[in-house]
């Protein structure tokens, strides 16, 4: 399964990476992964005029995008758009941050899944 990562280079710049989750076939319900330890869970509604300048992960989380879309930016200037069922680790804790904010007018309802 694709999950985007967000994460700090050596230099302080906030970077995308595409990674893969490993699923193994466990018969009839499907594929599962490992289990993935967490520490807690957030649910989050953010309004149509969302727009939040630069800031840093407040800890490692995955943020699981339930209905709406968010734009992400990072360092060096790439934006890209999260949608419904979109999945996203961000661990850029430290450096510049991204940028993120609402998309078309829409609030959007998001899972944060923190990992520390």
């Amino acid at each position: 399964m694709k999950v985007t990562r967000i994460f700090t280079d050596n230099k302080g710049n906030s970077r995308f990476e595409d990674i893969e989750i490993k699923l193994y076939n466990s018969g009839n319900i499907g594929f599962l992964s490992e289990k993935i330890k967490a520490t807690g869970m957030i649910i989050r509604e953010t309004p149509e005029d969302y727009d939040y300048d630069w800031h840093n992960a407040p800890q490692r989380q995955y943020i699981v995008m339930l209905d709406g879309e968010v734009e992400i930016e990072i360092s060096d200037g790439t934006k890209r758009i999260f949608r419904t069922g979109d999945i996203i680790l961000v661990e850029d804790t430290e450096g510049q941050g991204h940028k993120s904010k609402a998309v078309k007018g829409k609030p959007r309802k998001s899972l944060f899944i923190t990992l520390d």
